[in-house]
């Protein structure tokens, strides 16, 4: 049994559909136990499902259907390494095409308003290079994408 699950807060019956969308759109990603509600709850009603617990890339979440009483913010994000333009752009496209939205910086929220990085490998390398100048220069390109474009980073780390 995992030590540490991030739970996720839901308005009623969206869970399930989170997590199904998740699972979908990811490796290493299933859908598992669902759970009811044995009892009433505030603004709940006995049998009604609760949670359910589902994994995105091989880690441990619990969907709990709350309510509407607590929407999720930027302040906490979920952040995807990838390896190439083509699964930058997949999980991408597959997010913001869902009924999400786009933001800066390769962010982007999905439907249920939970915030994503969808982050290339690239972008991290660059911005960590050891030469001041190049990590300033790829900071610079990446403030002014939405989704991260690797040719560009790439682009501006070689100064090209």
């Amino acid at each position: 049994m995992e030590k540490l699950y991030t739970c996720l807060w839901f308005d009623h019956g969206e869970a399930r559909k989170a997590a199904e969308f998740y699972a979908a759109t990811f490796p290493n990603s299933h859908v598992g136990r669902a759970n009811k509600a044995a009892a009433d709850y505030p603004d709940g009603k006995e049998g009604n499902e609760l949670t359910v617990g589902f994994t995105v890339l091989g880690r441990p979440f619990v969907g709990l259907n709350g309510g509407p009483y607590f929407k999720p913010n930027a302040a906490i994000s979920l952040q995807v390494m990838t390896e190439d333009q083509e699964e930058t752009d997949r999980y991408w496209n597959a997010i913001v095409d869902s009924g999400g939205q786009e933001s800066e910086c390769g962010w982007c929220r999905d439907r249920w308003g939970f915030s994503w990085q969808i982050t290339p490998r690239q972008l991290t390398e660059g911005l960590q290079d050891s030469d001041p100048a190049a990590a300033k220069r790829v900071m610079e390109a990446m403030v002014k994408m939405k989704k991260i474009d690797i040719a560009k980073v790439e682009a501006a780390r070689q100064h090209a």
